[in-house]
C-alpha cells in the first residue's frame, strides 16, 4: 500500500517516500485562498501610510499577493501613534536599519535570487544585473534585476534551483513538517534589456535550498533535478513566454493569472485526495508545499554618517544579513566569501568619503568588480585620453590597477581582515580574494581551469612588489608594442604587460601554484624547470632587463581569448578516433617565444611554431635559474627500463607521493594541488529544437535565445537510457556539452552513471549470448562450442 493512514491522528498520515515510508503531520483539512483585489488594496494603503516602509504600488501588490493571510500583514504595516514600526521586525545591520513583515507566502510567488553562493559557481547563465531604486534620493527597499529578456529570465530561475538541488536536498524534512524555518525575501522589479515590460515579484535572498526543495517534493520522489527545475520554472512563468492568455493588460497580470491557475489546479486536486477514505501521497506533497514562511523586507534607512550611495544602501543591508549567516555561521565556499569580502570591504571605504579618492570613481570601480557595469563599457567610464578596448582582459587590468593602489590595497586589506576577523593579511591572501572578481567574464568558458587558476591567485596572482606601485595602464590594440617602451623605463607600458600577460596565463592554466611533484613531470604534463610563487615568475618575467620574458608576456596577453580555452591547456582529443568539426576561428593556442625569430615566436625543425608551455613560463622568469636545473637533472643519472616506457608512470607517482607541497603563506587553507584535466570528445552541438534517441529538447523561445546547455543535457541523459540506438549520439553530446555545464554539478550524476553502467553490461551479455547462439547455429559439428560464460574483457 502507497498510504496508510494513522486513526489516532486525524492531520497526520504514513506515506511511501521512495524506499522509506514517512509519517507527514500537521495537513490542514484546506489550502488558503488567493488574495482577492480588496485584499491587495488593504495591504498598499497600510503600506503606503507607514513612513518607514515606502514600495510602489506595484510592489505593494506582488507583496500582498504572495502572502495567504494579507489581514495579518496590513494589520503590521499600520503605524501607531507612538511608532510608526510596532509591529514590524527591526534589524540593525551595518551602514542601514531594516524594516521586516514576518508572514506565510505562497511557494508558486517566490522567485529564486542571485546570491554568492550561486553567483560565484561556474554557471552558463549570467547573473542579472542588480541596480538598487530610490525615492527623493532616499533608499528602497527593493531592488531592480535587468535580464536579457523572458528567456534569460527562464534559464537563470531553471539554472539555479537545478545548481540547487544539485548540491543539497531537504525533501525528506519538508514533506514531513514542511518548511519551518523563515525566508528572507523582500520585493524585485524584474526588467528586460529588449524592451519587454518590466514586473515586479518576490523574491528569496535566502533560502533557495528550502524553496528548491519545496518543489522537489511537489514533483515526487523519482524526478531528477531538471525536472523539478522544469515543474519550477514553468510554474512560475507559465509554460511559454507569454503565460498563456492576456488575461490582464500587462505582462505581469498575465504571469500573476497563470500562477493563480496553477494553483487552482492544486487545490482541485487536494480537495480531491482529501474527500477520500483516508489522504494520499499527493495530498501530503501539496499540502506541506503549497505556503511557507518569511520575512519580507519592506523598508530600509541608511545611518547617518555612511556615504554609501542611496541606490547601495538595501541590497548592501541584505547582503549583511546575508553574510552574518553564510560566512560567521553557515559558511558558503571560499570563492563566495572571498567576493562577499572583497565588496563589502570596497563598500566600507566608500563610506568613510577618504578625500584621496572620488567617490564617484570608487562607486565605477564598485560597480566593475561585480558585474554591475558590463565589459563594453569600459572605454566609457574607465577611458581618459587613452580610451582603453572594451574587452574582458582589460577590465582585469583596470580592476587590478585601481584595487592595488598602495593606499587603497592597505584600506582594503585592513577591512577585509575586519570583516573576516583575522590578524594578518599577506598579499598572497589578498590575491585570493581578486581571484574570484577577476575570473567574472570568462569563468563560465574556461571552468575546466577555475580551480588551477584560482590557486595561482592564492598564491599571489599578478601582485608582484612592482603591479602593487602606482601606476597607470597604457591602452593598446596590440601588446608588443609595449615591449620597446618597458625595457627602455616606462613603468606604466611594463606594469600593463605584466598584469595582461598574467593574468592570461593563469586564466588558461599556463601558469599555476607549482607543487613539489611539478619539478619530476614532463614539460607536456605540467612540469617546472624551478619551483617559485605565482607572483615570482609574473616578476620575473616583466623585469626591464628580460626581454624574453617581455615577449612572453605581451605575446600571451595577444592571445588570449575570454570565450574559450586554448589547447595548451586542455587538449581536444578523440575518444573514438572522429576527427572533430572545423571550425572557422583560428585554432586557439599560445605559442612559445624565440628572441631570434623574425616575429619572435619559436618553430621547430619543420617550420611549425612551438606550443608554449607552463615549463616555458617559468624558465622565462629567469633563464639563468632555468639552464642551471636543466643541467642539474641531466648528471643525476636515472635507472634505465628494460622496456621503452616501463616503470616511468609508477616512478612519477613515487616520486609525486614524496614531494609535498609547501606550506601556503596565504590566510586561507591551502588549495588542492593541480591536476591533470580529464580527456574530453568534443563536437558541434545544434541549438535549435530537436530530438536524440526519441527523447526531445527545447528549442528557441519568443526570443530565439539558445537553450543553455544544462537543459539540453538533461534530455541528452533521458535518451542514453532510451535505447542503444540515440546512446551513442547522447553520450556524444554529453562530451561536448561538459566543459560548458556549471561548476555546480556533474553533467551526469554518478548514480545515473551506475545505473546505466549496469544497463550497459546487460544489454552487453545479451547481444554477446545472442551472437554466441547464431555462431553455434552456424558453426560445423566439428568445432567445439565456446564457453557459455561471460567473457571478462566485457566485465571490465
Amino acid at each position: 500500500m502507497p498510504v496508510t493512514a494513522n486513526k489516532a491522528a486525524a492531520h497526520a498520515i504514513d506515506v511511501s517516500w521512495g524506499p522509506d515510508t514517512i509519517r507527514v503531520t500537521n495537513i490542514p483539512p484546506h489550502l488558503p485562498a488567493d488574495s482577492t483585489d480588496s485584499h491587495v488594496a488593504e495591504v498598499t494603503v497600510a503600506g503606503q501610510a507607514n513612513p518607514s516602509t515606502w514600495l510602489s504600488d506595484a510592489a505593494w501588490d506582488a507583496i500582498a499577493r504572495a502572502t495567504t493571510r494579507p489581514d495579518a500583514l496590513a494589520a503590521q504595516l499600520r503605524a501607531t501613534p507612538d511608532e510608526s514600526s510596532d509591529l514590524l521586525m527591526v534589524e540593525n545591520v551595518e551602514g542601514a536599519t531594516l524594516w521586516s513583515a514576518v508572514t506565510r507566502v505562497l511557494l508558486s510567488e517566490l522567485f529564486p535570487g542571485p546570491q554568492p553562493r550561486t553567483g560565484m559557481e561556474v554557471s552558463e547563465v549570467a547573473d542579472p544585473q542588480a541596480h538598487g531604486v530610490t525615492r527623493d534620493g532616499r533608499p528602497s527597499a527593493i531592488v531592480q534585476y535587468r535580464y536579457e529578456n523572458l528567456g534569460h529570465l527562464r534559464d537563470h530561475v531553471w539554472q539555479t534551483i537545478y545548481a540547487t538541488l544539485s548540491i543539497n536536498s531537504y525533501a525528506t524534512s519538508i514533506l514531513t513538517r514542511s518548511v519551518t524555518r523563515n525566508l528572507i525575501t523582500h520585493p524585485v522589479e524584474i526588467a528586460f534589456e529588449d524592451g519587454t515590460e518590466s514586473i515586479h515579484v518576490l523574491v528569496v535572498r535566502d533560502g533557495i535550498t528550502r524553496i528548491a526543495s519545496a518543489w522537489a517534493v511537489l514533483a515526487g520522489h523519482g524526478a531528477d533535478a531538471a525536472e523539478v527545475s522544469t515543474l519550477a520554472t514553468d510554474a512560475l512563468l507559465g509554460r511559454t513566454s507569454g503565460a498563456g492568455v492576456a488575461t490582464g493588460p500587462g505582462l505581469g497580470q498575465r504571469l500573476a493569472a497563470s500562477r493563480a491557475r496553477w494553483r487552482q489546479a492544486q487545490r482541485q486536486e487536494f480537495d480531491g485526495e482529501m474527500k477520500g477514505a483516508m489522504p494520499g501521497l499527493r495530498a501530503a506533497q501539496i499540502a506541506q508545499t503549497y505556503v511557507v514562511p518569511a520575512q519580507i523586507a519592506v523598508g530600509v534607512e541608511g545611518h547617518e554618517g555612511r556615504v554609501l550611495s542611496p541606490e547601495d544602501v538595501f541590497d548592501d543591508a541584505i547582503r549583511s544579513v546575508l553574510a552574518s549567516v553564510h560566512v560567521e555561521f553557515k559558511e558558503w565556499d571560499a570563492a563566495a566569501q572571498n567576493v562577499e569580502v572583497i565588496t563589502r570591504a570596497l563598500k566600507r571605504i566608500i563610506q568613510q568619503e577618504d578625500p584621496r579618492w572620488d567617490t564617484a570613481d570608487l562607486q565605477a570601480v564598485y560597480g566593475l568588480a561585480v558585474g554591475r557595469i558590463p565589459v563594453t563599457e569600459l572605454p566609457q567610464v574607465f577611458g581618459g585620453e587613452a580610451v582603453p578596448p572594451g574587452t574582458a582582459l582589460w577590465r582585469a587590468v583596470y580592476l587590478v590597477r585601481a584595487l592595488s593602489q598602495p593606499d587603497l590595497l592597505e584600506l582594503l586589506k585592513d577591512q577585509a581582515k575586519a570583516i573576516k576577523g583575522g590578524k594578518r593579511m599577506s598579499m598572497k591572501g589578498f590575491g585570493g580574494l581578486l581571484g574570484p572578481i577577476i575570473d567574472l567574464p570568462w569563468r563560465a568558458k574556461k571552468k575546466l581551469v577555475t580551480r588551477q587558476a584560482r590557486n595561482a591567485w592564492n598564491n599571489g596572482g599578478v601582485l608582484s612588489a612592482d603591479v602593487t606601485q602606482d601606476w597607470v595602464p597604457v591602452p593598446t590594440e596590440d601588446f608588443t608594442t609595449l615591449i620597446a617602451p618597458a625595457m627602455n623605463g616606462d613603468d606604466d607600458a611594463r606594469r600593463t604587460l605584466a598584469v595582461a600577460g598574467g593574468v592570461a596565463l593563469i586564466a588558461d592554466k599556463l601558469l599555476t601554484r607549482s607543487v613539489g611533484s611539478s619539478l619530476e613531470a614532463r614539460k607536456e604534463k605540467g612540469g617546472v624547470p624551478f619551483r617559485s610563487d605565482v607572483h615570482k615568475v609574473i616578476e620575473g618575467l616583466s623585469k626591464p632587463t628580460n626581454e624574453l620574458g617581455l615577449w612572453t608576456l605581451a605575446l600571451a596577453a595577444n592571445t588570449f581569448r575570454s570565450d574559450d580555452l586554448p589547447q595548451n591547456s586542455v587538449p581536444r582529443q578523440s575518444l573514438t578516433g572522429r576527427e572533430s568539426a572545423e571550425s572557422d576561428d583560428p585554432p586557439y593556442i599560445y605559442f612559445k617565444a624565440d628572441l631570434d625569430a623574425e616575429d619572435h615566436i619559436a618553430v621547430d625543425a619543420d617550420g611549425v611554431p612551438v606550443p608554449l608551455y607552463e615549463w616555458d613560463v617559468v624558465a622565462a622568469s629567469d633563464p639563468d635559474r632555468a639552464a642551471k636545473a636543466v643541467a642539474a637533472t641531466v648528471v643525476m643519472p636515472l635507472p634505465v627500463p628494460s622496456a621503452p616506457n616501463e616503470g616511468i608512470e609508477s616512478r612519477d607517482r613515487a616520486q609525486s607521493a614524496q614531494n609535498e607541497p609547501l606550506a601556503d603563506e596565504s590566510d586561507g587553507a591551502p588549495d588542492a594541488a593541480d591536476s591533470e584535466p580529464p580527456l574530453f570528445r568534443y563536437g558541434t552541438v545544434d541549438a535549435g529544437a530537436g530530438t536524440v534517441g526519441g527523447a526531445s529538447f527545447p528549442g528557441p523561445r519568443d526570443e530565439d535565445a539558445p537553450v543553455p546547455p544544462s537543459q539540453r543535457a538533461a534530455a541528452h541523459r533521458k535518451a542514453l537510457r532510451l535505447g542503444v540506438q540515440g546512446a551513442r549520439d547522447a553520450l556524444d553530446h554529453l562530451h561536448a556539452l561538459e566543459p560548458e555545464v556549471g561548476d555546480h554539478t556533474p553533467i551526469v550524476p554518478v548514480d545515473q552513471l551506475d545505473e546505466l553502467h549496469n544497463l550497459l553490461v546487460g544489454i552487453l551479455t545479451d547481444v554477446e549470448n545472442l551472437r554466441r547462439s547464431i555462431v553455434e547455429n552456424h558453426a560445423p559439428e566439428e568445432d567445439n562450442p565456446e564457453s557459455e560464460e561471460f567473457p571478462e574483457t566485457l566485465l571490465d
